[in-house]
């Protein structure tokens, strides 16, 4: 019961704009290694972070509208299409990596037509 009262405090505490600043570190670091890494997987870790920071503000925004489920249902749908993408993109790094022994971005934009 103890923790029950604990966890109605920190939710109380937290307002919308601690979720946003908290998503925006995550955005602003996923942006960070989609554009600095030259590494697929590094690349691949950013693009995900991105997809997190968007589901940090689909659930704060919904926590506020007590009617409907909407942010919780996108941001279920964004976990299923970015493990779809997860999956579909070391799919295609495992093959770049058995044709070239090498996954760095650098080298692969040199691909042949």
């Amino acid at each position: 019961m103890h923790k029950l009262v604990y966890c109605r405090q920190i939710k109380t505490m937290l307002s919308l704009s601690a979720f946003l600043v908290l998503s925006i570190l995550i955005f602003s670091l996923g942006i960070f290694l989609v554009l600095s890494r030259r590494n697929a997987i590094m690349a691949l870790m950013g693009v995900e972070l991105i997809l997190n920071a968007a589901n940090i503000n689909f659930v704060a925004f919904a926590q506020y509208d007590k009617i409907d489920l909407d942010g919780q249902m996108a941001a279920l749908f964004v976990m299923v299409l970015a493990a779809a993408e997860v999956a579909v993109a070391l799919a295609i790094i495992l093959q770049v990596y058995r044709r070239y022994g090498n996954i760095d971005l650098g080298i692969i934009s040199k691909l042949k037509g």
